[in-house]
């Protein structure tokens, strides 16, 4: 049997026993100094290769969308607008899914020093100023054929740059397929299989004890709220005055990017679509509804101008989401078409929900208004205040330790009130008692009231003043003028004549 040993031609060694250098180099050095140049030569040609990889991904994504660009351009042909609007049209038509607009990551290591990669849709638009550049310089009468020339050839001049990177892409994956290295050394055929036996105890189903009862639904009920209504049952009597209100935990409000969208000024639809393109997820619903509600917010603000520009830019986040996959070119195709139907119904959309806006806005603002000159009405409360001049309201709590029969069920009622309201009768404070009344509905509070009443807990007592005090001869002075209040009113209705 022969051997074939020409395969071990393409060893790539570095450190040959065998080989003898100059007698004036040091072996060992030698050596290290062969293996750092082939360790330097390997790397270099592998990053190259990965560079010349992600360059061909990258102009064939560009030769497509030029080839989108041709097409649509060559479809106006017989158009007679003008030629920097039609190539502006075409630009758009071509432009595709935003989703798709940005390049595939890098690999580790290629281009490491430029900062961000641009999209697809700014190369674009960098290859189109530079043609416009181009046909200006030229002063050609037929702009259009000119336009169309110059993108052929930028086209000529990428496809030309492919050519010439898959011919240096092959040759070095030639190369480097030549060499036999430390890398190229794998694991064939290798595998094992272990049969694991079942564990029956991991099986084991676990129990748990449920009690049958006729209404579910009442062992997760908070037996503190009522069924009927929404009214308490007295326990938020307990409630402290600072207590925190729970909040929403979902606040509707426009993105740092949704603020800078609704800055474009209504009707640049080009600065929109080059926005877009750049940040394609401001399409996601949350920016319209986000711009919808800063819309609302600034008319309410009276900032109508701004609102009129949150409308338009939420409704056209919302089209371009509904029309699907290629949704936002196809838009932009349609609103930038003259005479197109998409741009009355479209502008028709925004008058109608700005309108509904500015309706609604002026009626909140109308309500505050009303609100802040009248005060708020409140809720219906049932409070203590004593009616008679020169009297007073006194509370009197049941003694704990009474041997009376009377004080005791007394007693027995004044515990059975809630601690918050406990805690108000005992400081003796009206004002205190009012506050914990003013918390029930007015059923609750007309029971309470009822109950201290019978209970002995509130008692009516004239007022003591002394004269001799400038207080006192205040609450006098306002005493008497009630009671001539009070005898006028009554002659008036004597004597009606």
């Amino acid at each position: 049997m022969v051997v074939n040993y020409s395969k071990w031609d393409a060893l790539e060694l570095s450190d040959d026993s065998d080989f003898e250098p100059h007698p004036n180099v040091d072996k060992a050095s030698f050596i290290r100094a062969k293996q750092n140049q082939i360790h330097q030569q390997r790397y270099q040609r592998r990053h190259e290769i990965d560079t010349l990889k992600y360059e061909r991904v990258i102009n064939d994504g560009l030769l497509s969308r030029i080839d989108k660009l041709i097409t649509a351009l060559q479809a106006h042909n017989t158009s007679t607008g003008n030629a920097d609007q039609l190539v502006f049209q075409s630009l758009i038509e071509s432009a595709g899914d935003p989703a798709n607009d940005q390049p595939p990551p890098r690999p580790e290591g290629v281009y490491s020093k430029v900062d961000e990669q641009p999209t697809y849709s700014k190369m674009m638009a960098t290859l189109v100023d530079q043609v416009k550049k181009e046909v200006d310089s030229l002063k050609s009468e037929n702009r259009y054929e000119e336009y169309l020339k110059e993108i052929k050839r930028h086209q000529a001049k990428v496809m030309g740059l492919q050519k010439d990177l898959n011919t240096k892409l092959a040759e070095l994956e030639r190369e480097e397929g030549k060499k036999i290295t430390s890398d190229s050394i794998h694991t064939g055929f290798n595998s094992s299989s272990v049969s694991k036996s079942k564990d029956s105890t991991a099986l084991a189903k676990k129990k748990t004890d449920t009690v049958e009862v006729l209404n579910p639904g009442t062992l997760n009920r908070n037996p503190l709220q009522r069924g009927d209504s929404g009214l308490s049952s007295g326990a938020e009597a307990d409630v402290e005055e600072d207590a925190a209100e729970g909040k929403d935990d979902e606040h509707i409000e426009p993105t740092k990017l949704g603020k800078e969208f609704a800055k474009i000024k209504t009707g640049d639809y080009r600065a929109c679509l080059q926005f877009i393109s750049e940040h394609p997820t401001v399409v996601a619903e949350r920016e319209t509804d986000g711009l919808l509600v800063e819309a609302f917010n600034s008319q309410i603000a009276g900032k109508e101008e701004h609102a009129q520009r949150c409308v338009h830019q939420a409704l056209l986040l919302q089209y371009c989401r509904s029309l699907g996959k290629d949704g936002v070119g196809l838009f932009f195709k349609r609103i930038t078409t003259k005479g197109h139907q998409a741009q009355k119904v479209f502008l028709d959309d925004v008058k109608e929900t700005y309108a509904k806006i500015r309706t609604r806005g002026a009626e909140i603002a109308k309500e505050r208004a009303e609100e802040e000159a009248e005060g708020s009405k409140g809720v219906e409360q049932i409070q203590l205040h004593a009616v008679e001049p020169g009297t007073s309201i006194n509370i009197v709590i049941p003694k704990p330790d009474s041997t009376e029969k009377v004080e005791q069920e007394a007693r027995q009622t004044f515990e059975s009130f809630p601690p918050g309201l406990q805690r108000a009768l005992e400081s003796g404070s009206l004002d205190e008692v009012n506050k914990v009344l003013g918390k029930m509905s007015v059923e609750e509070a007309e029971e309470v009231v009822g109950q201290l009443g019978e209970n002995g807990m509130l008692s009516l007592e004239e007022q003591i003043i002394d004269a001799t005090t400038e207080e006192g001869q205040a609450a006098v002075k306002e005493i008497e003028a009630r009671e001539k209040e009070k005898r006028k009113k009554e002659e008036e209705i004597a004597d009606p004549a």
